[in-house]
């Protein structure tokens, strides 16, 4: 027969040891669970390599002006400086404030043109070189100038109070920004490609191109 005391332990010794060999599985699976994506976060479902080069950003010299224009909303933001690696936190905050302002208005949508599907590995400060690549960091995007980022639209929205929903957004994004619509022409680079085949060329200053 077992006593009461004999029991207790042998079944509060079992739950330990269950607890133990947990903590060793979750132990183990660390590393991965730092990959996982959460509901809030802004990353990719699954990727087949977690260290990528860093590479550049790319720029529209072959004529192409997919992705400058709105395509969803009737208000939107794109790149009118420099183009730019933004971070998935960045985008995050940026469509916070857009969604907070939105909020009180039904039927208001968000569009993001963009995703952060490349990963960023850093090395510490002050560390000798090699030993490999650093551990990852964050997820980002890399994006030319002229590229829309963000698009609003779902319901009916005022101009003067769309342009300040974007302006607030563009404070959190590292590049200048240009508020457009639908009536927007296209941007290659530093041009704004009129619609019309004789249609001239201008520049952000509104200067013909090619011309004085």
């Amino acid at each position: 027969m077992f006593s009461l005391p004999s029991l207790s332990r042998r079944v509060f010794a079992g739950a330990s040891a269950q607890r133990v060999q947990t903590g060793l599985q979750q132990a183990s699976l660390l590393p991965l669970s730092l990959f996982i994506r959460q509901r809030s976060q802004l990353a990719p479902k699954s990727v087949q390599h977690i260290k990528r080069h860093k590479g550049r950003i790319p720029i529209p010299i072959g004529g192409s002006t997919k992705g400058t224009t709105l395509a969803y909303g009737e208000w939107g933001i794109r790149i009118k400086g420099n183009g730019a690696r933004l971070s998935a936190k960045q985008l995050t905050t940026a469509q916070e404030v857009i969604m907070k302002k939105l909020r009180v208005m039904k039927g208001a949508k968000v569009y993001l043109r963009v995703f952060p599907d490349i990963p960023v590995c850093i090395k510490g400060n002050e560390t000798r070189m090699g030993k490999g690549k650093g551990t990852f960091e964050f997820w980002a995007t890399r994006v030319p100038t002229g590229r829309v980022i963000f698009e609003i639209g779902g319901i009916p929205i005022r101009e003067e109070l769309a342009r300040e929903i974007l302006r607030l957004a563009s404070s959190k994004l590292p590049t200048k920004m240009e508020f457009i619509n639908r009536s927007s022409p296209p941007r290659l680079g530093n041009l704004l490609l009129h619609p019309g085949f004789n249609s001239p060329i201008t520049n952000d200053n509104g200067k013909l191109e090619g011309g004085g």
